[in-house]
């Protein structure tokens, strides 16, 4: 068997007042997820718990993004995490601003035959 990508989703998420990077990095992959990847599986006729979600956040800072509540925006499959430097950090009107982007890969492990 070999992990075979199905689909790419991208996402953006903020948060406008608290700082909080993992709400706008959860709202990122809530963004990404909610266009079309949970069709992927019945297209293809896998069962949704074979999904493997590989999850990729870009942040301003990293090391506070709560990569288990990430992890909880997938609502099946073997889920993986990172966050890793990107999005953007912000000010409007004194406050600050978190920007997160989400790359959110969808696999099965399928037989090639080629």
């Amino acid at each position: 068997m070999a992990k075979t990508q199905f689909a790419v989703e991208m996402g953006m998420g903020t948060d406008l007042r608290g700082a909080d990077y993992t709400k706008a990095a959860c709202r990122a992959v809530h963004d990404a997820l909610h266009r079309n990847y949970l069709t992927v599986a019945d297209a293809f006729g896998f069962g949704k718990d074979a999904m493997i979600v590989d999850i990729r956040i870009g942040v301003g800072q990293p090391g506070r993004v709560d990569l288990d509540a990430v992890k909880r925006e997938a609502p099946y499959g073997q889920v993986s995490a990172e966050a890793v430097k990107g999005g953007a950090d912000l000010e409007m009107n004194g406050n600050p601003v978190i920007v997160a982007n989400a790359i959110v890969s969808v696999s099965f492990d399928v037989e090639r035959t080629s």
